[in-house]
């Protein structure tokens, strides 16, 4: 049987050994981090272990990081109540709380007339594109750039930022909110004084435990410059395509993008079945967000770039990780070049 290749990195990255191992030893702390006897000091140590962990690897040492069950939860206890503005490019967790008044252009530039009351996220999910954060901003979604791209949030000029676990590598349903020391904003869950009291709720220590891991994990293969050998088979994958489909445009192409990101969109080829058509040749895509996946709807985020409905409905998002082989990817170009030559026909 031939061997799957998983090319959803965006969606979820699988879980690294040494999140596993981290893991695996946390199940045997007995303590709750909030009790003062030996064995919940011993959690508190593991958990502020973790805390410091991410911290590094965001470059964020003497900021604030508050642990919540994801990117989603934390952008909610970031957002809640502050008004913010935010382009439509954005992820629905951070949709749910802006206005969509940021204008875009074609190439996804957001236009961010008062940052102090704004939102962009550091990088797409689905196209990869990179934005160029302005100084004094008040949040920023870094789940995506997180690991991938090198960046620190003491320096990015940012109030507030939010990550997830399984983006890294690390295991899924644990994110965290990093802030600013000082910076005021109200508890979404309350009840004990937990996570400084931002985040009420006995902590999830084990999937904590793993986050840390991952993160250090992480900021290591950035550092040895695994995510430009990454890029090198994307841009592999991205030349075999471009030289095959006439039809389809690489969204994005020659912009600054994720590392391991490549968005097609190919008018009137439902994304939604060229995902079911990769599926049954052994190929894990994805047609947008995992998040909004399955809704078969065109990509707000193409749309918000000024593409039809037929070319954003077409749209599909390959993304690879360190794992992802030369091969991989050269495999899926056969694959998906048949198929699109199929779609060709029919539509001529």
């Amino acid at each position: 049987m031939t061997r799957r290749v998983y090319l959803d990195y965006n969606a979820t990255a699988p879980l690294r050994d040494e999140a596993r191992v981290a893991m695996i030893a946390a199940m045997d702390v007995v303590g709750n981090p909030s009790s003062v006897h030996a064995e919940g000091r011993r959690a508190r140590a593991l958990l502020e272990k973790a805390r410091a962990q991410v911290a590094a690897a965001l470059g964020a040492d003497g900021a604030e990081v508050i642990f919540t069950s994801g990117a989603t939860e934390a952008a909610g206890l970031a957002l809640a109540g502050r008004g913010v503005s935010c382009a439509a490019i954005e992820h629905d967790a951070v949709r749910a709380w802006g206005d969509d008044a940021l204008g875009v252009d074609e190439l996804s530039a957001v236009t961010v007339p008062h940052p102090d009351r704004a939102t962009l996220q550091i990088a797409n999910s689905e196209t990869g594109i990179v934005q160029a954060l302005p100084e004094g901003l008040a949040v920023s979604d870094l789940t995506q750039g997180f690991g991938k791209l090198p960046f620190a949030f003491n320096w990015l000029g940012v109030e507030m930022g939010f990550i997830s676990a399984h983006k890294i590598g690390g295991p899924k349903g644990v994110g965290a909110l990093v802030m600013r020391r000082g910076t005021d904003i109200a508890a979404q869950i309350r009840g004990g004084g937990q996570e400084m009291g931002r985040r009420a709720g006995t902590e999830n220590l084990i999937a904590i435990a793993g986050f840390g891991a991952a993160a250090e994990a992480a900021a290591k293969d950035l550092a040895d410059g695994v995510w430009n050998s990454v890029s090198e088979i994307r841009n592999i994958l991205e030349q075999a395509l471009d030289a095959g489909a006439s039809k389809t445009i690489l969204v994005g192409k020659g912009t600054d993008r994720l590392p391991n990101t490549l968005c097609l969109a190919t008018p009137g080829w439902k994304g939604e079945t060229q995902v079911m058509q990769m599926d049954l040749a052994g190929f894990a895509i994805s047609a947008g967000s995992a998040c909004s996946s399955g809704k078969l709807r065109a990509s707000a985020v193409l749309g918000a770039m000024g593409f039809d409905a037929a070319t954003a409905s077409g749209a599909i998002r390959v993304s690879l990780g360190p794992q992802t082989q030369k091969e991989d990817v050269l495999r899926f170009a056969d694959a998906w070049l048949r198929e699109y030559r199929r779609f060709a026909a029919r539509a001529a």
